[in-house]
């Protein structure tokens, strides 16, 4: 129970620091958004009363109150988070919640899909190459694995987009199913949004599988060199079960956390490659705001980013102990044959 209480304590307090980083990076940078908003103010709101107004509305979307004192604004700022407002979108001239509850699901949507499709085919592959260590298969793949995990991302998804998509029109070139659809869970909507997702999908998935499953290689050929495996051989444990059970059970296990946090890391990278494939996530919306100084969106584009990172982390901790009944014990291993 202290462990749990621990580790809620470490969730709450990163996402406070969060919260209150994202408040001072937009009074207190050189150039804030302010002076951008009262530059264009001045320059195109005409003069007066007119000009006032449109300051004050911009504070106002901002989250500032020239009267109040700074802890003040800190504490409203924190309570309208904590309620939900993250403000309005000065681009959009909508409620930054509502923008990023309709593009976080398509976003989860496309890392779910890319990480889950990388890690099972990366878990196949790297335990195949630690049954076949040294052998020429295993090289090749070595090698092949270490181009591609060095590889940028977008590098992968412009020449897809450029060859794939405007070369062989094979694939669409923008947007998260076809502007004829209606939303809803049909099997014409299902299949466009796959179809729509398939080269960001790729683009994630051929420059991410080869680090994961060198690790997976790594881990299985450690596990096969153990001392207990000799002992089930000399049993008569069939190889299958001690395959399945216990050599592909502990190698998998190591990359558990790896999977939550890379979950959540994805999200940041979901800012260029969303863009390269204008596809209307999260990560859309983030580039889109920096580009227009929109501070509002920003900011909330922002905290759900890091939150997802945070989160991941947090779900990798409290699950890790049910997968793996070692953590529980201090790390002594209960496999028994």
């Amino acid at each position: 129970m202290k462990w749990l209480y621990k580790r809620l304590m470490q969730f709450v307090i990163t996402v406070f620091v969060v919260m209150t980083l994202s408040f001072g990076l937009v009074r207190f940078m050189p150039g804030g958004p302010m002076d951008y908003i009262r530059a264009q103010a001045l320059a195109n709101a005409g003069t007066g009363t007119t000009r006032t107004l449109v300051l004050e509305t911009s504070r106002e979307a901002l989250g500032f109150t020239p009267d109040a004192p700074l802890h003040v604004q800190y504490f409203n700022y924190i309570t309208d988070i904590l309620m939900g407002d993250l403000g309005i979108s000065i681009a959009n001239d909508e409620p930054v919640s509502a923008i990023i509850a309709e593009a976080l699901p398509w976003t989860l949507f496309l890392m779910v899909l890319s990480m889950t499709i990388m890690f099972v085919g990366a878990i196949v592959i790297g335990a195949f190459m630690a049954y076949r260590e040294s052998g020429r298969l295993d090289t090749g793949l070595t090698s092949i694995f270490a181009v591609l995990n060095s590889t940028p991302y977008y590098i992968v998804a412009l020449l897809l987009l450029s060859y794939m998509a405007f070369e062989l029109n094979w694939f669409p070139k923008r947007g998260r199913v076809a502007p004829f659809i209606e939303p809803g869970f049909t099997v014409e909507f299902i299949y466009s949004a796959l179809y729509h997702a398939t080269l960001p999908v790729i683009s994630i998935v051929i420059t991410g599988i080869g680090g994961i499953a060198l690790q997976m290689r790594g881990n299985a050929i450690q596990i096969l060199g153990e001392d207990y495996l000799h002992v089930g051989r000399l049993r008569g444990i069939p190889e299958r079960r001690l395959t399945y059970r216990y050599v592909a059970r502990n190698a998998i296990l190591p990359m558990y956390t790896q999977f939550m946090i890379k979950l959540g890391t994805m999200f940041g990278g979901a800012v260029v490659l969303e863009q390269i494939f204008t596809y209307q996530g999260i990560g859309k919306y983030m580039f889109e705001a920096i580009s227009m100084r929109d501070y509002p969106l920003m900011m909330g584009c922002f905290l759900v980013i890091t939150l997802a990172v945070v989160t991941g982390v947090f779900i990798a901790d409290m699950t890790y102990g049910l997968i793996d009944p070692r953590i529980s014990t201090g790390g002594e291993s209960n496999e028994s044959f």
